[in-house]
């Protein structure tokens, strides 16, 4: 059977989703005889490559847009794309993308979903596809509404995060005592999560395949290092506790001062609110991802 070709394209997105050289990339690619994931793989058990980032790296435009409600209990996010930054600041398409969050407010389900949640809902006179269809037409680029969150916390609220340029937010379902330390805290997640983009709250949100992935990486790593067989596999272990901390929100260093993990921070700020605060769920959507 013949070998599959590898093209520029390919090296190039790999490039992008490892940060290891071209020739490495390469040479991954064709081992695992163009496989993408096969090939990321081969490259973190080499050592090579960095943890693959969840972000697909397309050249998408458009909006994040953030509408809360009243009492600060509910919370949602839409991302509208389209083609280019000059039609994201088209009256027309910031306009729409405003209804759409305020319609997401009151109809999306709850989580965060495809657009494709609410293209059927009745939106406009219309439905919100068949509106979206009509405003890209407007602008003459294409255009989606890619992703739409909506979060409800009666207990406590939801906090929210938007970056300065409108393509970054993030929404917090934040459990405990209403008041000053519960959205402190909130301003100082949103934050960080949007810095540090983690997979999860804790280690139940990475998904089994991706930790088992990752075990397999650092049980070859450790093989390839010599290691004396009695304690490869505590370095295992060590090696994926690693990788967890890294990725939930709760495990990692917070942003603004990495000698306290978030989880102490969340600790700190339920002690300043007389009762326990928790971090039930995020949404962090980024326009190109």
């Amino acid at each position: 059977m013949t070998a599959k070709a590898i093209s520029a394209k390919d090296v190039a997105e790999l490039r992008a989703r490892t940060g290891a050289g071209m020739m490495d990339c390469k040479a991954a690619l064709q081992e695992a005889d163009g496989d993408m994931e096969k090939a990321g793989e081969i490259l973190r058990k080499k050592g090579i490559a960095k943890a693959e980032k969840r972000s697909d790296r397309s050249a998408s435009q458009g909006l994040v847009v953030i509408e809360t409600s009243a009492d600060g209990h509910d919370a949602a996010m839409i991302e509208l794309n389209c083609e280019t930054d000059f039609v994201a600041k088209n009256a027309d398409f910031i306009a729409l993308a405003k209804e759409l969050a305020k319609h997401a407010l009151a109809q999306a389900p709850q989580g965060a979903h495809p657009g494709t949640a609410i293209e059927g809902q009745p939106f406009r006179g219309s439905t919100v596809g068949e509106t979206v269809k009509e405003v890209s037409g407007k602008t003459g680029e294409a255009m989606a509404l890619k992703r739409v969150a909506r979060l409800t916390q009666p207990k406590g609220g939801v906090t929210t995060y938007l970056h300065f340029n409108n393509m970054l937010g993030v929404l917090i379902d934040l459990e405990g005592p209403a008041g000053e330390a519960l959205t402190g805290l909130g301003r100082e997640l949103g934050f960080h999560i949007a810095s540090m983009d983690p997979m999860g709250v804790g280690e139940s949100d990475i998904p089994a395949d991706t930790l088992a992935r990752e075990r397999r990486i650092a049980e070859e790593q450790v093989a390839q290092e010599g290691k004396p067989e009695a304690i490869r596999g505590k370095i295992v272990d060590g090696k994926v506790r690693k990788f967890i901390a890294e990725r939930t929100l709760l495990g990692q260093p917070f942003v603004k001062d990495d000698k306290q993990t978030v989880a102490e921070l969340v600790k700190a700020a339920s002690k300043a609110a007389g009762g326990e605060i928790a971090v039930r769920r995020f949404a962090r959507f980024k326009v190109g991802e």
